[in-house]
């Protein structure tokens, strides 16, 4: 396990190396101003924080219109029958969720395994036990819902520390910023272009590794699942890791419970579907992650990143979706 973790920090430390070598001024003024304001709101006591993030995604909803034009296109092909005002309540939550998730994303350095529980809990972890007891390691699906940053970090102070796939930001210096404070709980980034040889590789040790799995993909990149009554281009990296090494997969999602005040992190397990044909039993559990996620998002409407264009690829000689 340490031969494991010193390889993937000196490979982190060299390509960190190489990706700082292009760094720009703009890239320098970027970072001054996303440190100062996550520093300035992790000192705020976290209510203070909060409310502050809050307003401030409230005020993005007005101020985003290109944002907020692409979250109630998307809202009308998800619910056709619901009328505006429903669509702009749930965006607007959505607004401001994103706001609470700043505020929590910055508290990340004062948070421990004494305090955690204040902000969030587990629910249904029985789950996660049983896949880990295996031994196999754990496939963590997830996905833009909730206060996503907040599961595997959580999970992490709890003791059951993830590796986490990730898109490299266009600023270095951010990207490097917001995987430091991702990595506090004991988590490692993962990068998107290496997922394949990196959770391989964790799960082999017996670690999880958790990916977000509900993000348009390129035709050469996904398969096309049903998601929400149409085609949406789906990555099928997990089920080929999953149908390779056979660990356990486990969704696990972060819901807001305003019974408890706090978080709760989700987990359910996810059952493998055979298939006698091997690449017809990637595509049959990709459609069936797919629908999994969709249906916490039909129970949660505002906890999902309506302003992602997931339905941007289309299938051959289908024209595109999005007027814009």
């Amino acid at each position: 396990m340490g031969s494991l973790a010193a390889n993937r920090s000196a490979t982190s430390r060299a390509e960190g190396r190489e990706r700082l070598e292009s760094v720009r001024l703009r890239h320098r003024l970027e970072y001054a101003a996303a440190a100062g304001a996550l520093k300035v709101l992790g000192w705020l006591p976290h209510s203070l924080s909060r409310a502050a993030c809050v307003v401030l995604g409230a005020l993005s909803y007005w101020l985003w219109p290109r944002l907020r034009q692409v979250g109630l296109f998307n809202l009308r092909l998800a619910f056709p029958d619901w009328s505006e005002r429903q669509r702009r309540q749930v965006l607007f939550r959505l607004f401001q969720n994103l706001g609470r998730m700043l505020a929590d994303f910055s508290q990340f350095p004062r948070l421990n395994r004494s305090n955690i529980e204040k902000l969030i809990v587990y629910d249904g972890f029985e789950s996660y036990a049983q896949a880990k007891s295996l031994g196999k390691g754990v496939l963590f699906l997830t996905a833009h819902f909730g206060n996503w940053e907040l599961s595997s970090f959580a999970h992490g102070l709890y003791g059951y520390p993830v590796n986490f796939v990730v898109r490299e930001l266009d600023n270095p210096l951010i990207d490097r910023l917001v995987n430091s404070y991702r990595s506090r709980s004991g988590g490692h980034a993962i990068a998107k272009k290496d997922f394949a040889f990196q959770a391989l590789r964790a799960l082999k040790h017996g670690e999880a590794v958790g990916i977000l799995m509900d993000q348009n993909m390129l035709p050469a990149e996904g398969i096309f699942a049903d998601f929400f009554g149409r085609a949406a281009c789906t990555t099928t990296g997990p089920a080929r890791v999953a149908q390779k090494t056979g660990v356990p997969i486990v969704l696990g999602l972060v819901i807001w419970s305003p019974k408890l005040r706090k978080y709760t992190l989700h987990f359910d397990r996810v059952e493998w579907i055979p298939g006698s044909d091997p690449e017809q039993e990637i595509i049959e559990n990709t459609r069936n992650f797919t629908r999994l996620i969709e249906e916490y998002v039909r129970r949660y409407p505002d906890h999902w990143l309506w302003v992602h264009r997931r339905w941007k690829t289309r299938p051959p000689g289908e024209p595109p979706l999005y007027p814009f």
